[in-house]
């Protein structure tokens, strides 16, 4: 009778061991496959690994043993050991710390890309197909078709279609921005102006500032580029400037990444006073800042713009039309320093060759006819309507917004007190609903209470019952 317990304990001792064994087995795994351990790499010495992971150095030593067993690590007698495994193909997923697949942005990206045509969507980014120019868009395209065949079978220029340079140039001159055409260079994306620019200028390693909340994808590129993400604290008037400051003295980052007009998540506007502030502690600490614009054209008032008080010295300026025209148009620009041009050119062309001059010719012709501004006056109109009545729909099932944006189609919104937005989406896509919660936009994951709503993916009344009945669970 007595040795049975005995038994049983020693069994669980066993397989406790196994368990920690594994962990450390999976701890140098997923850094090589980060490639935080590259080949060559030293490993933690024994005694400072089993104190990191809390466990004994027996078992640290099982570990490596079956590392080095199957060619991952090898020891050098006297030194340690090393990774010995060729470079890991770069996996994403696996940069950064890990975090529930309800709140990486890699995932939520995919929902909102893959779901069918009979999933709501309003946690994704983009307005409704049946909002954008369906007929304007097939009239351009049939003017590209009659002109030089060029356009329809050869590369286009790297640095982008002259006459839309042009056009794009005395837009900027707007809000303030001087920019000539040759500052100007076009690209496919946003998202491809920001990759670029990232290409140009980061190494790995190297610390970047980005609003918490921010647009996810920051978070997503940034790992692609291996860089320190570093989370400022985000108010309804900018980031907060205190966190600000302490981290360009504790990180010395190379850039920030920022919206300044139409703030993605949180429907914000950069207010002058920290717009200024924030330049000068930017010129203090040798930083180059990115201002994503491409929601420029959401808004019923200008807001400020860091590129116009910067005068395009340290301050890059980037827009694109996949948000406010058509996503499958790929179109987007680069207003930059002189200096920039030429290199990020030769990068453009070593990356992705020449400009796509078919797009560039389509939005041009848009732009021109006149058909894109009608098109985005009745968008401001729609989202005005759709902005005040998912603020009422939401409130009467308790979830509220952060603050109530100037325009746009973003709505930061509270949930109920001690609600978990990743576990709502969870349940949500269960009902194919694709949702964003707080998390996937935060760095430090401070907004677990929060969504990220699309007010004009929130039309349908099926979306607010499933809310309801989440809520009440």
């Amino acid at each position: 009778m007595v040795k049975v317990p005995v038994r049983m304990k020693a069994q669980k001792i066993e397989a406790d061991g196994e368990t920690l064994i594994a962990k450390v087995v999976a701890t140098v795994r997923n850094r090589i496959a980060g490639r935080s351990l590259t080949p060559g790499a030293r490993l933690p010495s024994i005694r400072a690994f089993a104190t990191s992971l809390k466990v004994s150095k027996s078992t640290v030593v099982e570990a490596y043993e079956r590392l080095a067993a199957e060619g991952l690590i090898r020891s050098r007698p006297g030194s340690g050991f090393f990774v010995a495994a060729p470079l890991a193909p770069l996996s994403l997923a696996e940069i950064g710390p890990r975090v529930q697949r309800e709140v990486d942005p890699l995932w939520i990206s995919r929902q909102a890309l893959e779901a069918g045509g009979n999933v709501l969507k309003p946690g994704c980014g983009w307005l409704p197909a049946a909002w954008m120019p369906e007929e304007g868009l097939r009239r351009a395209l049939r003017s590209v078709a009659r002109g030089s065949a060029a356009t329809l079978v050869e590369y286009g220029p790297p640095l982008g279609l002259l006459p839309l340079r042009e056009l794009l140039a005395r837009r900027l001159a707007q809000h303030g921005i001087e920019a000539s055409p040759e500052q100007v260079m076009l690209t496919e994306s946003g998202t491809q102006a920001i990759d670029l620019l990232c290409r140009f200028l980061l190494k790995p390693g190297d610390a970047v500032l980005v609003d918490d909340p921010c647009y996810f994808n920051f978070h997503a590129l940034l790992r692609a580029h291996q860089a320190n993400v570093i989370g400022i604290p985000y108010t309804p008037a900018g980031p907060d400037l205190e966190r600000f400051a302490e981290a360009l003295e504790a990180h010395r980052p190379r850039l920030y990444i920022t919206n300044s007009a139409l703030h993605n998540p949180t429907g914000a506007t950069l207010s002058p006073l920290v717009a200024h502030r924030l330049l000068k502690l930017g010129d203090q600490s040798d930083l180059t800042i990115i201002e994503d614009d491409i929601f420029a054209d959401f808004e019923e008032a200008p807001a400020p713009r860091l590129a116009a008080f910067d005068g395009l010295e340290r301050v890059v300026h980037i827009g694109s039309f996949s948000k406010s025209l058509s996503a499958a148009v790929r179109c987007g620009f680069i207003a930059a320093p002189r200096g920039w041009i030429e290199p990020l050119t030769d990068l453009k062309i070593a990356t992705s060759f020449g400009g796509a001059g078919f797009s560039a010719e389509l939005v041009l012709t848009l732009l021109k006819d006149g058909s894109y501004r009608r098109h985005m006056e009745t968008v401001r109109q729609r989202l005005a309507r759709a902005m005040a009545e998912t603020i009422a729909r939401l409130g009467e099932i308790g979830i509220v917004p952060w603050l109530e944006p100037q325009a746009g189609m973003f709505l930061w919104c509270r949930l109920p007190d001690g609600t978990d937005a990743a576990d709502v989406a969870r349940r949500a896509l269960e009902r194919d609903i694709v949702l964003a919660p707080g998390n996937v936009f935060s760095q430090a994951q401070t907004a677990g209470g929060f969504l990220r709503f699309n007010v004009a993916q929130c039309e349908d009344e099926r979306l607010f019952r499933a809310l309801a009945a989440l809520l009440r669970r």
